[in-house]
This record gives structure tokens, C-alpha cells and sequence, in this order.
């Protein structure tokens, strides 16, 4: 079956992903063809629909998984079929799941500022700054270089992003200000702005803050219930209600689409409290 996941890497390869998509990506196809040597004892090119729906169920008794990560199971066994196997895919015989919509946890501003300002460590401090005060996803922040950050212009280059775009957001005074104590306290980084402590040649592991952010929420008495992206949606939520329309917040935090955007009009505190039910009209005029 080797044979099967090294052309399967190779062909996500050359669709240029990055890295992480490729370690995500194979994860379940790995599961997939230990299925087929171990438990049908079947080659990929026989395997049949009924089967492939086998597995589906297999793989969700198992490891109990969401509907959602089933639907990128079955994203990776449709690129599988097609880019591998060279067989057509019927959507119909393996149909994605409908899964119900969450809004994420939020952080109110005073929350967010009482985050970050007692952060006790340094360079977990600026990391949490700049993720909130430019709207930056984790692996944004890690992969930040000194020459990103730019004082005169107060912005911060992106140049890895998830959608492969390069973009600018602003940043603020008091992210800078954090910034700048994190780099002379911190011996100054040139390359990476956050390096790895055991090999400053690379850039700082993303789950170094995610693990930070949960023992900092413990040391204030939180329920556990931020995480990184959290800070992204803060960002985004904050500046709508501080008024900011949703094209400008779009263009901030790097959406493709204006539908990305507009969850923050649901996750802002205002979004409710200003606007006049019109019962409560009716009822006014009633009895004026």
C-alpha cells in the first residue's frame, strides 16, 4: 500500500499545498489503505462503493468522529479516487454530511485586554498581541520575520496565508509596544520574528501558544474555552461593533469571500441591542 500514499503526497504535492495541508490531507487516506491490506485484503482498484461506505462507518465507530471530519474523509477519498486511481467519482454514492453550524466562543473586549495584558512570559505575551491586533491566524503569527513588521507604516506583512494571498494588516500601538520589548528582551531575532527556542533557524511550532493560552486561562480562572483562532474572531467581532463596516474588516483579516465575513455580525454584542423591534414601535405609537 506504500506504493499508494507516496503517489498520493506526490500528486497533493503537485497541486502546490502547503505542508500542513499535505499532513492533514493524508492522515485518513493512511487509515484508509491499512483498511483495505488489513481488513478487506483488497486493492484500492477493486474496492467498490458499498465498501467505501463500509469504511466510512468503519472509520466513524472507531474514532467517533464529527460529521464534519467525515466530510474530509470523504474529500480525501474523492481526491484519492480521482488523482490516484484515475476513476471517476459519484458525489451521489458518497454524499458529504449536513452538520449543524456553531458560533464560536468569543472574548469581549475588556476579556481580551485582561488576557493579554497579565500574560506573564514575554514573547507568549506579544505572540497573543499581534495575533489579536492584526487579526493573524496562528500559523501567520509563526511564521512572522522581523522584516514583516514594519513601524513607520504600522503594518504587518503577511506573506503565508491560508488562502496562498499576500496581504497587510495594521497593527497597533500597544502590539507594537509589547513587540518591541518581546525583541529586545529576547535576543533580538533578525530571521524569524518568533524562532524556535531549540532551532532558531525555524520558525516557532504552532502548538507552542495553543497549550500557553490554556495554562494562562487556568492561571486567571477561566473556563477553557479560548483558543487561538479565538482572537481572529475577537478581532473581527470588536471591530464591528466598534463600527467598522464588513468590507474594510474582509480586506483586514484576509477573507476570499464576504460570507466569511459577515458571522461577526451574529458573534457582536451590538448587533441586536440598537436596532428597534417593530412591535415595540407599533407599541409606542399606540400609546403616544
Amino acid at each position: 500500500m506504500d506504493k499508494y500514499f507516496n503517489l498520493y503526497r506526490e500528486m497533493i504535492s503537485l497541486r502546490g499545498l502547503t505542508d500542513h495541508t499535505l499532513k492533514s490531507y493524508s492522515t485518513y487516506i493512511r487509515s484508509y489503505l491499512d483498511y483495505l491490506q488489513n481488513i478487506l485484503h483488497k486493492s484500492p482498484e477493486d474496492v467498490s462503493w458499498q465498501e467505501l461506505r463500509n469504511f466510512i462507518k468503519w472509520l466513524q465507530k472507531e474514532r467517533n468522529l464529527a460529521d464534519r471530519t467525515i466530510n474530509c474523509v470523504i474529500s480525501q477519498l474523492r481526491f484519492f479516487t480521482i488523482y490516484v486511481l484515475h476513476k471517476p467519482w459519484d458525489d451521489n454514492q458518497l454524499p458529504k454530511r449536513k452538520f449543524d453550524e456553531y458560533l464560536p466562543f468569543v472574548p469581549s473586549q475588556k476579556e481580551t485586554f485582561e488576557f493579554i495584558s497579565t500574560i506573564p512570559d514575554i514573547k507568549q505575551k506579544a505572540m497573543v498581541a499581534v495575533m489579536y491586533s492584526s487579526g493573524l491566524r496562528i500559523g501567520e503569527v509563526c511564521h512572522l520575520r522581523y522584516d514583516d513588521i514594519s513601524r513607520s507604516s504600522m503594518r504587518v506583512h503577511i506573506r503565508q496565508s491560508k488562502n496562498r494571498s499576500e496581504r497587510f494588516a495594521p497593527l497597533s500601538k500597544f502590539a507594537l509596544d509589547i513587540l518591541t520589548q518581546y525583541w529586545f528582551e529576547c535576543d533580538r531575532p533578525k530571521g524569524w520574528l518568533f524562532p524556535k527556542q531549540t532551532d532558531p533557524s525555524r520558525p516557532i511550532d504552532t502548538y507552542f501558544l495553543s497549550r500557553h493560552i490554556h495554562a494562562h486561562e487556568e492561571r486567571l480562572g477561566w473556563p477553557k474555552r479560548i483558543t487561538c483562532h479565538s482572537f481572529r474572531h475577537a478581532l473581527g467581532t470588536h471591530l464591528y461593533e466598534n463600527g467598522t463596516d464588513l468590507l474594510t474588516i474582509k480586506a483586514f483579516l484576509g477573507h476570499k469571500s464576504l460570507n466569511s465575513t459577515t458571522i461577526y455580525v451574529h458573534l457582536a454584542s451590538t448587533s441586536f441591542s440598537e436596532v428597534v423591534n417593530p412591535l415595540d414601535k407599533m407599541g409606542g405609537i399606540a400609546h403616544e
